[in-house]
């Protein structure tokens, strides 16, 4: 789903011809003609789904910079690019140090306002993920951090809010990958033990023998190997919240010892003579489900309606495609700055690529291919190109590059940046092995394999020489003997016209 752009401007002409501009780029767009009409959108419920904003900053009543201001009063964070006929050093730094991230002069031209637009979404969704991984460090991650645009998910984040305003035990139920964890981070940042401990335990990785003293502690010299005493994660969430996830794989007998736990407020130590008093708040999560664990007699059924008080499911990714572009910008902006990289966006159809896709693998796995994609990109923009897993499982969208004559791709090769020349070549499953009455020569065999390995995987050497089982080096001093790269004088092999 591509980006949703909210234009404010009084200018009836000026209002249709960004209209029009915008929806060209590919962005949804809305239109509002005054400064308190956008205010009004951008506080409520409804401003979350904008994900940037082009101001006029010369209206009647609420100016362009009033409405900076009551954004900013509000702590409303969506990207702002303001645009006026005035470009006076005084106005644009105004209108910077109000908040806005760009600005423009009347009448913008459509490369100006499109660069414009992808620099305020690569901001914003940067911003974004640094004001998330803040608020996760400090514990304060609220609700307003799972900005959603799908209704299924708006609707899990109205349950939460409200079960976040007790103490009541949260179950969050879903598929591997779809965000419990931060979910619950978010219950936490928005209740009263906002910035207190969150602990969190992932009871199908906690070995059996251990799972009583990780979870409730022992004293030093409990048993062999106890060399000092361990408090345990109950303890270490006390005044918090103790995040239990995959609870379903916890093992029968220290599902009692947890029952009892919950119940009564306080722990045994292994090794300890008294009980330990804790004041914790426990939100589960599973990606089974714990009914049917019940019926099949793997999970204790006292247990399970102890922590199934408050029920949350959180939908998979598939069935929340509004989110997808977001979460991926976001991704992408993270990834970017972490590997250098000046990377404006997605390209059109790549954002219709990774919108189609089902991923099984939820937010993860986009999280993941958002990574890959970022370490591959050689342009400023991600391309299909950069997803050749997910295009290869979606029809009407082809990996490979069509081949252009004369068309250059390029490689570094020591010091040197080695030209190479990408041509067309048969599908290698009709590869003619007879010239006429005679076989064909190995050495015409083996240039058109390596022909067709450079234009599938794109010209990136490294694969190239690992697919086809030979050195770099060796690589390299075929593609010279062949023609198919650049010698030093800069004349094309003879393949390349």
């Amino acid at each position: 789903m591509s980006a949703t752009v909210l234009v404010v401007d009084d200018d009836p002409v000026q209002r249709r011809l960004l209209d029009a501009m915008l929806k060209r780029f590919g962005y949804d767009v809305v239109v509002v003609e005054s400064g308190s009409e956008a205010v009004n959108l951008l506080g409520h419920g409804e401003g979350e789904k904008f994900d940037a904003v082009v101001l006029d900053l010369v209206m009647p009543e609420l100016d362009g910079m009033g409405v900076l201001a009551a954004l900013r009063e509000r702590g409303i964070e969506t990207p702002v690019i303001v645009q006026t006929a005035h470009s006076s050093i005084e106005t644009v730094v105004s209108a910077i140090r109000a908040g806005a991230v760009d600005f423009v002069v009347k009448p913008v031209g459509a490369e100006r306002l499109q660069i414009s637009l992808k620099n305020a979404l690569k901001l914003g969704a940067l911003e974004h993920e640094l004001r998330h991984i803040k608020r996760r460090v400090s514990g304060t991650l609220g609700f307003r951090d799972l900005a959603t645009k799908s209704a299924d998910m708006a609707r899990v984040v109205r349950l939460a809010e409200r079960a976040a305003k007790s103490n009541i035990p949260i179950l969050v139920e879903g598929e591997s990958g779809v965000g419990k964890e931060v979910l619950a981070r978010a219950i936490q940042g928005t209740s009263d033990r906002k910035g207190k401990p969150f602990v969190t335990v992932n009871c199908g990785a906690i070995p059996h023998n251990l799972v009583e003293s990780i979870l409730f502690g022992h004293e030093k010299g409990a048993f062999t190997g106890a060399t000092e005493r361990h408090i345990g994660k109950f303890v270490e969430a006390n005044g918090g919240t103790l995040f239990l996830d995959e609870v379903g794989e916890l093992p029968l007998d220290a599902q009692v010892k947890l029952l009892r736990a919950i119940q009564e407020g306080e722990v045994d130590p292994v090794g300890a003579k008294k009980s330990v008093r804790v004041d914790i708040r426990i939100i589960s999560a599973t990606n089974k489900s714990l009914l049917d664990q019940v019926k099949q007699g793997e999970f204790r059924e006292d247990l399970y309606y102890r922590l199934n008080v408050f029920p949350i499911t959180l939908p998979p990714l598939r069935q929340r495609r509004e989110d997808i572009a977001d979460l991926a910008r976001g991704f992408l902006a993270r990834f970017a700055a972490e590997e250098g990289k000046k990377l404006r966006g997605l390209s059109a159809e790549a954002l219709g690529l990774i919108s189609g896709y089902d991923w099984p693998g939820n937010v993860r796995q986009l999280e993941n291919a958002m990574f890959r994609a970022v370490v591959l990109a050689d342009g400023d923009e991600l391309t299909v190109a950069e997803f050749p897993q997910i295009a290869a499982q979606m029809e009407g969208f082809d990996i490979r590059i069509p081949p252009v004559s004369a068309s250059l791709m390029r490689q570094d090769m020591r010091n040197d940046t080695p030209r190479i020349i990408q041509m067309p070549v048969r599908d290698p499953n009709s590869l003619e092995l007879v010239a006429g009455s005679d076989m064909r020569k190995l050495d015409a065999l083996e240039r058109e394999i390596i022909k067709f390995a450079l234009t599938h995987y794109r010209g990136h050497m490294s694969e190239i020489s690992r697919k086809l089982g030979i050195g770099r080096s060796t690589l390299y001093r075929k593609l010279k003997d062949y023609g198919l790269i650049e010698n030093e004088s800069g004349a094309e092999g003879e393949d390349a016209a």
